[in-house]
């Protein structure tokens, strides 16, 4: 990684100091041994659970630790942010334990699970405001509230008592570990997380690689790194939503350009595929974000066989109405699932003779969207197929041309899937 001299960087004392802010408020959460990661990947895995934090993720840290370090004069003007999920929820909780007044902009397509959370945490001293449809459109609402009101903005990353509350993860970490670790994955979003708790370890445990995850549609960090300077990206995938930001904090990227190591990329789909095992194998919820680090470790099974590894498990606050989505992006990673438009023969029994002919034993037909025109010799039909084992997928587009179905195969194709799926 590039390096540079950055004004600011976490100094143990503050991040101490944020640990005893902290102490009375935020649960020490548990670091955990994973036995079917470990075994997967012949090393010693172990979870730190800030999924278990009392607002389900690690955000009340730096939240908290920021709210509770204001001064009197502003603490009666009260506080606004913007957010469309944990750092909402974090600010929320601070306010209620604090007695102070907030603000929370949220855009108004924030599922409503999030909305009532924030609200259930706030209780009396929050209001909601819904506003525009990206997080960007109300951050700005944020702002100009606070130029108008003077209430005090507390950023979601890019502030220095946000970074410091986030570091006390690595202060539990290390305190929980007996021994060397070797390597910490941990999720960057903005980058406070990573800031804080990699200043903490390369002060603390200088020899423990530190590894940045971000996902593939949102790399902001990794690209800002490569470009050795803050870059904004103009076009995201937003749905790993608790880390998926186009511009990443100054202060937060002079930090990382110091203490990480590398920063994997994780397509989406993997996130997806992680999220699923996670529950299926171990009962863990996680969010999309909460899943990162632990979705990183394929990418460096080689290095980390035989070694000591911690996953900053970072929340779990996941809406249950995108589990389909999530199961959908999953079968796509790992090419079990694929959308054709197939040109049918326009007679009687094209469908038998395709069902017959093309399918393999363990295919299923997921979708089928086909219209009869019979001034037409074929007529297009959108078929997604579902495999039991990607390697079938050859033998199955083979018996589509050797039978006469003509097709477009549209998983490649981003322009038609958007459109048709």
């Amino acid at each position: 990684m590039n390096q540079k001299v950055t004004k600011y960087y976490p100094t143990l004392r503050n991040i101490t100091q944020a640990k005893l802010t902290l102490n009375p408020i935020v649960r020490a959460t548990p670091l955990m041994k994973n036995l079917n990661l470990s075994e997967h990947y012949s090393s010693n895995v172990f979870l730190k659970r800030e999924d278990l934090q009392i607002v389900r993720s690690y955000k009340i840290r730096g939240a908290y630790n920021k709210i509770s370090g204001l001064s009197e004069e502003e603490r009666k003007r009260g506080v606004v942010c913007a957010s469309a999920g944990n750092h909402a929820q974090g600010v929320a909780y601070s306010c209620q334990k604090l007695g102070i007044m907030g603000k929370i902009y949220m855009p108004t397509t924030t599922p409503k699970q999030k909305i009532t959370q924030v609200k259930m945490f706030g209780k009396d001293k929050i209001e909601v405001v819904l506003t525009g449809d990206t997080y960007d459109a109300a951050s700005d609402a944020a702002h100009r509230d606070s130029l108008e009101t003077g209430m005090v903005y507390i950023h979601p990353f890019d502030d220095p008592q946000i970074i410091e509350g986030q570091a006390t993860v690595g202060i539990e970490i290390l305190q929980d570990f007996s021994g060397t670790i070797d390597y910490l994955f941990l999720p960057i979003g903005g980058g406070g997380l990573a800031a804080g708790v990699g200043a903490y370890f390369k002060q603390i445990s200088p020899d423990t690689k530190i590894i940045g995850v971000e996902p593939a549609g949102a790399a902001s960090m990794k690209t800002s790194l490569e470009n050795n300077r803050v870059t904004e990206l103009t076009n995201i995938d937003k749905f790993v939503d608790g880390a998926a930001v186009q511009t990443v904090g100054e202060l937060t990227f002079g930090v990382c350009q110091q203490v990480v190591d590398d920063i994997i990329t994780v397509p989406e789909g993997k996130v997806c595929t992680t999220i699923l095992e996670l529950y299926n194998q171990d009962a863990i919820v996680v969010e999309p974000a909460g899943a990162l680090s632990i979705s990183a470790l394929d990418f460096y099974k080689e290095q980390i066989a035989g070694k000591n590894v911690v996953c900053i498990v970072t929340g779990s606050n996941n809406d249950i109405t995108r589990t389909e989505e999530i199961k959908e992006r999953s079968l796509l990673y790992e090419g079990l699932k694929h959308y054709f438009i197939v040109r049918f023969p326009q007679r009687a029994g094209a469908l038998r003779d395709f069902v017959d002919k093309v399918l393999g034993p363990d295919d299923d037909i997921t979708m089928f969207e086909y219209s009869k025109k019979t001034n037409r010799e074929q007529g297009p039909a959108l078929i997604g197929i579902e495999l039991q084992d990607k390697d079938d997928f050859q033998g199955l587009v083979q018996r589509m041309e050797e039978n006469g179905f003509l097709s477009e195969y549209i998983n490649e194709r981003p322009d038609l899937f958007q459109l048709l799926i």
